[in-house]
């Protein structure tokens, strides 16, 4: 079996899916890895590292397609890419397949198996497969180091002869892997933090990490079988956003991170309440590909609204390509072990990490939740 590796060619991407450790030990299950010249390079993953642990280099991405059995990939594919790959071959990448159809239709038709680390399922089996969270993590750490860097003030109280300066009052909206990231981040560089979800559950992870768990008085919860967020009701939208409103005014830095999967990011902060916020205030938009929490975000960008700087950067993980990489390499590592066997890969539907995140194979799409969308569309 050949696990082949590409070089990354989104922009500002510097990520590589496999790093040399993950090749070693890779190699005494018997699995040949074949890797793309300066793959890992922009991650300081140098082709000598990858040669000293066991992996073939292979000049061009033309020569890589063309000899895979199996790609590893972080971004899902251009066209071009995928008009390079022998039918019937597998790719393990981001896909986002609830939003990005077009592109399972193609994959399906040049009968590739397109499996999507971000429908992996959250189950304990799988924990050590979870790219979304181990690179929500890094996430929620660099958003907050974005803000304590654009923020005129100190993070931490200070006592000094000048007298005392208070801490600068973050709260975080989404209490998920990157949420609390950003709350244990916050809390070790000395802020009054806050921090909001609509899944009541996680009260305690917050409390735990030293943060102020903001509720709202209603009966409702929003948390799926699945460990996600859900859509909550209209009247406890309402009263979200009154409370949200309070604490966000006198808040310093906000960091929204709530998504739902399959759709647009859900808007908690408005105009209006940006305009309420101090000049100087800094909100940190971790939904930004998604469309952002915050109604003036613009994604890939970094804006200044009333006052406020509202940062939409995206792809965040890749400002901290060394630790990403390795992290999104240990988790596929795991994943590949799982899939592999006998010398080639096993889709096997019965086994449930397989079931949720095989979206194409044999020609056909397999993922329930897309052929159901699809159907809902009119396109199968």
């Amino acid at each position: 079996m050949k696990v082949s590796v590409p070089k990354e060619i989104a922009p500002d991407e510097a990520r590589v899916a496999i790093v040399p450790d993950t090749v070693k030990r890779l190699a005494t299950k018997g699995i040949e890895v074949l890797v793309e010249s300066a793959a890992g390079e922009r991650a300081r993953f140098p082709d000598e590292e990858y040669r000293e642990a066991g992996a073939t280099i292979v000049p061009s991405a033309e020569a890589l397609f063309s000899s895979a059995d199996l790609i590893v990939k972080i971004h899902r594919p251009t066209p071009h890419e995928i008009g390079q790959v022998r039918e019937g071959v597998a790719l393990i990448s981001f896909l986002s397949p609830l939003v990005n159809l077009d592109l399972v239709g193609t994959l399906a038709a040049r009968k590739i198996t397109a499996i999507s680390v971000d429908s992996i399922p959250r189950t304990t089996l799988a924990q050590m497969m979870d790219v979304l969270s181990s690179q929500a993590t890094i996430a929620g750490y660099y958003s907050v180091i974005l803000a304590a860097h654009t923020l005129p003030k100190f993070f931490p109280m200070l006592m000094t002869a000048a007298g005392t300066i208070a801490p600068a009052k973050v709260l975080v909206l989404g209490a998920g892997v990157a949420g609390l990231q950003a709350v244990a981040t916050a809390k070790r560089l000395g802020a009054a933090v806050e921090a909001f979800d609509v899944r009541k559950v996680v009260r305690g992870q917050v409390e735990s990490l030293g943060a102020k768990f903001v509720e709202v008085d209603m009966a409702e919860d929003a948390q799926a079988e699945s460990g996600y967020a859900k859509e909550v009701s209209e009247a406890y939208k309402k009263r979200q956003a009154e409370i949200i409103h309070r604490h966000f005014a006198k808040s310093d830095v906000c960091i929204t991170t709530a998504l739902i999967p399959g759709q647009r990011a859900p808007i908690l902060i408005t105009e209006e309440m940006v305009r309420d916020m101090r000049p100087g205030s800094v909100i940190v938009d971790l939904a930004a590909e998604q469309g952002g929490n915050c109604a003036l975000t613009e994604p890939g960008t970094e804006v200044v609204r009333h006052g406020v700087a509202i940062i939409g950067r995206v792809n965040l993980p890749s400002r901290l390509a060394v630790p990403a990489s390795q992290m999104y390499s240990r988790n596929m590592e795991k994943f590949l072990l799982h899939l592999l066997g006998d010398g080639g890969l096993k889709i096997d539907f019965t086994d449930e990490i397989t079931r949720g995140c095989v979206i194409t194979h044999g020609g056909e799409i397999v993922h329930p939740k897309v052929r159901e969308l699809l159907a809902h569309k009119g396109v199968a």
